[in-house]
């Protein structure tokens, strides 16, 4: 490791936006890289210079090591920091920038090869006497070999893929009737993630604690572990609540885990900034999962507590520098730093499964009460090619009830409209009182918000009422003000419809223009004052009660945020045709953004119900699309390899 003045950062997003501020501040010149497109991404503005790689797709654009290494080049980049995510892990990537006389800012490639594959890295850790739970790590993988292995080991138990990561090629199998089906998806998602289907076994525990411990190491011997990250609250194996320290870690517990966490840092020469993480359980015991050779998403709750910055931690290491604190310090700073906790905001629909979703935001303003690190403007496109976080939030308060009320009060806040997220998601689970309680596993989210998104993704009444008088009484932008209040009629009498959802809403508004009732179905409102302050910013007295919503327009579609509770109307009062074809029950819409990965409808053919007629892949996620009933298939909208919107209809199916 030599010195450098400038970093190139092969990654997109609020990664890069987070280590340009660190390095930039440190007096390093930026560079970005951007895919096609990405041309225009908040990420390029946030450094110094920014780098065209092409492509759209991860394969084209941001896992190309020939097109990084050709950016690194074109700008004098003298050092690489690869974020996380992407090729943050990738060996191949961090010995392709050291011979090419480049800084690596990251882990040395050996240290990376021993942790990339999890089955050899059980083996390592454990020769070094680390706890790993009872599995098979052969390397014979025929499907008669694993069953057996899976026998041996026992019920419930977990298979995993031996490459990558993020949750991908994981099935919990609890009987051996499931065994056989879960080998099978286990390995095609792993081959389709990572190019590697091979596979680990091991035993499973139903509902432990997800901690991980955040070691550091530089280039004199010195290794650190920092403390710890309870990252328990999980959706697929992903991680979406993070926090420390944790609930569940006494101090004697957190240094046994970080002297666990040392051993496997030193046991494969480890420098920079990782990962280590472990399976928990209730009596203390623990169990290494895998060692995350890269930064985390969640570093800052770690940063929070010590008041320090890991990025400059690695560019000081990179650089030959000696890490600045003793063990003893970090611990006394960690048991002394309060309690930090970290939410990540997603584009995901939660009222539909939490499906991924692309498209443009069209109004962004984050909380200013907690740490914020995003790349998101009011305006920017959120694609479908790549990973659905947009950003996330951190709170760090005195005590855990503090930094739980702060953090779900700035959620509240967060303002982010055109494209749907689980910002109230969020906010929910963290005032449930199982979590203010303590009872946080891998298995909350089952056990207690399981029905929670779509029973809360359910809009009030009042609110959809607020949308249909707005499309029906408002200018989409406020008027000057001369004109406020003015109208060319003392009396409103017309009918709103609105669809929210699958579902079309018609209102029927009828009293003076100051003030008159909503009526649709049981439901009923009265509506005064109702102006229009600026182009986002509504107001109106509702049954008496002032509410002042958020909201913006793009064609027939609105979007509302009012009292931490968002709600999507499309007015239906010009819509035509396509409107009455997408609401026939045989029109099957698109859930997401995304790609036509499969297409196994044939016009004219008849189907059963639940055949599969097409697959979509989005944001590393793929959906498939099954026939509602039996029937015929009479058109079919959609292509192998088209981009599709979210709700197109693609195919119509007649009974």
């Amino acid at each position: 490791m030599t010195g450098f003045d400038s970093v190139l950062i092969a990654n997109r997003g609020e990664v890069v936006t987070r280590v340009a501020r660190t390095a930039r501040a440190a007096g390093y010149r930026t560079i970005a890289v951007a895919s096609d497109v990405d041309r225009d991404a908040p990420h390029t503005q946030a450094c110094d210079a920014v780098v065209a790689i092409g492509g759209a797709r991860p394969a084209d654009s941001y896992l190309r090591i020939d097109k990084l290494l050709h950016a690194a080049r074109v700008s004098g980049a003298q050092a690489v920091h690869p974020g996380y995510g992407f090729l943050a892990e990738n060996a191949e990537f961090a010995q392709a920038v050291i011979d090419a006389g480049l800084v690596w800012i990251g882990p040395p490639p050996a240290a990376m090869r021993a942790m990339a594959d999890k089955a050899s890295a059980r083996l390592a850790v454990a020769a070094a006497g680390v706890p790993v739970l009872p599995g098979y790590d052969g390397a014979d993988q025929q499907r008669a070999t694993l069953r057996a292995a899976a026998h041996a080991v026992g019920w419930p138990l977990m298979i995993k893929a031996r490459a990558g990561g993020g949750g991908r090629g994981m099935r919990l199998v609890l009987e051996p009737a499931q065994l056989d089906a879960a080998l099978d998806s286990a390995a095609a998602e792993a081959q389709a993630a990572f190019g590697d289907a091979r596979l680990l076994i091991e035993r499973a525990l139903l509902a432990p604690r997800h901690v991980e411990i955040q070691v550091f190491a530089d280039l004199h011997g010195q290794v650190l572990h920092l403390g710890e990250r309870d990252c328990s609250v999980q959706r697929r194996h992903q991680k979406i609540i993070e926090e420390a320290p944790s609930p569940a870690v006494s101090p004697a517990l957190r240094r046994r885990m970080g002297e666990v966490a040392v051993t496997v840092a030193r046991a494969v020469g480890y420098a920079g900034a990782g990962t280590v993480e472990f399976l928990l359980d209730a009596a203390g015991d623990f169990w290494f999962m895998e060692m995350n050779t890269r930064l985390q998403v969640e570093h800052p709750v770690t940063e929070a507590l010590l008041g320090i910055d890991l990025v400059e931690w690695q560019l000081g290491v990179a650089s030959g520098d000696a890490l600045p604190m003793t063990q003893h310090e970090v611990l006394a700073r960690f048991e002394a730093g309060g309690h930090a906790i970290e939410a990540r905001l997603c584009a995901e629909d939660p009222a539909r499964g939490h499906l991924p979703q692309a498209g443009r935001v069209l109004h962004w303003q984050p909380p200013r009460s907690v740490r914020c690190d995003h790349a998101l403007v009011s305006g920017c496109e959120v694609s479908p090619y790549y990973d659905s976080m947009l950003g996330k939030l951190i709170a760090h308060a005195s005590s855990r009830h503090a930094a739980i009320h702060q953090l779900a009060d700035a959620l509240d806040r967060t303002v982010c409209l055109g494209v749907a997220t689980n910002r109230a998601f969020l906010a929910h689970v963290l005032r449930h009182p199982a979590f203010a309680g303590d009872a946080v596993t891998t298995a909350f989210l089952d056990q207690h918000c399981a029905d929670d998104a779509a029973r809360g993704a359910a809009a009030p009444s009042w609110l959809c009422a607020l949308a249909a008088a707005s499309h029906a009484a408002l200018a989409p932008a406020a008027p000057p003000a001369l004109w406020a209040g003015w109208t060319s009629s003392n009396r409103i009498e017309t009918v709103a419809p609105i669809e929210v959802g699958d579902a079309v809403q018609a209102w029927r508004l009828a009293g003076a223009p100051h003030e008159f009732t909503a009526i649709c179905g049981t439901q009923t409102h009265t509506i005064a004052g109702l102006v229009r302050e600026s182009r986002s910013i509504v107001h109106a007295v509702i049954d008496g009660r002032p509410v002042s919503a958020r909201c913006v327009h793009e064609g027939d579609t609105s979007w509302w945020q009012c009292e931490g509770v968002e709600l999507a109307a499309r007015d239906l009062r010009l819509a035509g045709t396509q409107t009455a074809r997408s609401a026939a029950p045989g029109a099957l819409r698109a859930p997401m953004h995304g790609r036509v990965t499969q297409v196994h409808a044939v016009p004219g053919a008849r189907v059963n119900a639940g055949a599969l007629l097409l697959v979509m892949e989005a944001m590393k996620m793929e959906h498939q699309i099954h026939a509602p009933f039996a029937g015929t298939v009479s058109v079919l909208h959609a292509r192998l390899d088209d981009q599709v919107a979210a709700r197109q209809v693609l195919i119509e199916i007649v009974a």
